[in-house]
């Protein structure tokens, strides 16, 4: 653990003023033998006075001498234990009762030091996940079109009632592949920072009436009701309405995979400052215990559901950091068996 510099210069600074205290009250009792001498007349009397305070400042400040000494050593012993790692909490760190202020520095610093290793530690955890996740992910696309390419290769091209049924299934890999890639290279450039958005106003009514006409031919191939609520025509939302697309395509179309039977909703509530944008459907739910995790990269509430309807595991999370850079929060309410709502508000 980093040690502060600025609060090993405090320590210093505490011990050089002890030593210029005792060098002006040693300097003010020669200055004052000096003016008795003076007074020859009575240098007699005072001798003896002067010899007793002389040698009282000696005693009292080789006690403070003393006391400074177990001071520092106590410091000394405290940095000691934060280096070595030996302390488990700030509570640990106690000095004497003239070193309330140094002793609260230290506590800071010990906690800010552990926070910083503890939040180091996480991103490690993360870094190690996310590189086996996406190893995984990768694997299993690649996998599935090396296996249809070499059966085709080994005679199965010939045969024609199966080579374009495996040239197609080893085109949808490769299309998850990408999407894959892609999803990878979003939320890395969000995550760094380097996605950059464009905030306006625009008109909502018409943007989400066409992105319900683009996702409605998925939704009736699945027999689903796809009904968009229309909104006020002339309300106007501030946000970058590529990103938000984007967005809504993960929510939309998530809805319509999960949902088989019934209908998914596309519905706007104004509200006195926002305009709430709602996505609900009457799908399969989500358990209560898995609703805190779905915006983890990769975590799949069923796993083997997920890889039959397809999907890249990082859509959700993609959505909850576009949502989270204008400024809002997506909200999910649901329950098992009777359907889902997301839902985030943007400024009007």
């Amino acid at each position: 653990m980093v040690i502060n510099s600025k609060l090993l210069k405090k320590v210093k600074l505490n011990l050089l003023s002890s030593r210029l205290y005792l060098s002006e009250f040693l300097l003010f009792n020669f200055f004052i033998l000096g003016i008795l001498i003076l007074l020859e007349n009575r240098i007699a009397i005072l001798i003896p006075l002067i010899f007793l305070i002389f040698t009282l400042s000696l005693i009292y400040f080789y006690q403070i001498g003393e006391k400074r000494n177990k001071e520092v050593e106590e410091i000394s012993k405290t940095i000691h234990s934060i280096r070595k790692n030996e302390l488990l909490d700030s509570s640990e760190i106690r000095l004497g009762k003239h070193l309330r202020k140094l002793e609260d520095e230290i506590k800071e610093m010990f906690i800010k030091n552990k926070n910083d290793i503890e939040y180091l530690e996480k991103l490690e955890k993360i870094r190690t996940e996310f590189l086996g996740n996406v190893s995984h992910e990768l694997r299993n696309p690649i996998f599935a079109i090396q296996g249809y390419i070499e059966t085709l290769l080994d005679g199965a091209i010939d045969d024609p009632q199966v080579n374009k049924h495996f040239l197609q299934k080893a085109n949808e890999h490769t299309i998850n592949l990408s999407n894959l890639l892609n999803d990878l290279i979003d939320i890395s450039m969000i995550e760094s920072g380097e996605m950059r958005l464009s905030f306006r106003y625009f008109e909502i009514h018409g943007f989400l009436s066409e992105i319900a006409n683009q996702v409605k031919p998925i939704a009736e191939d699945k027999n689903l009701e796809l009904i968009y609520h229309p909104c006020r025509e002339n309300l106007k939302l501030y946000g970058d309405k590529n990103r938000l697309k984007q967005a809504l395509d993960n929510l939309i179309t998530n809805a319509i995979k999960y949902t088989e039977k019934g209908k998914v909703e596309i519905l706007v509530n104004e509200e006195r400052s926002t305009g709430r944008i709602i996505i609900r459907d009457t799908g399969i739910g989500i358990h209560e215990d898995d609703l805190s995790r779905i915006f983890e990269r990769f975590y799949r509430v069923d796993k083997a559901r997920s890889r039959e309807v397809g999907g890249t595991g990082l859509g959700l999370a993609i959505v909850k950091h576009i949502i989270e850079a204008h400024g809002s929060k997506i909200y999910v309410k649901s329950k098992l068996g009777e359907g889902s709502e997301f839902s985030f508000a943007l400024k009007k």
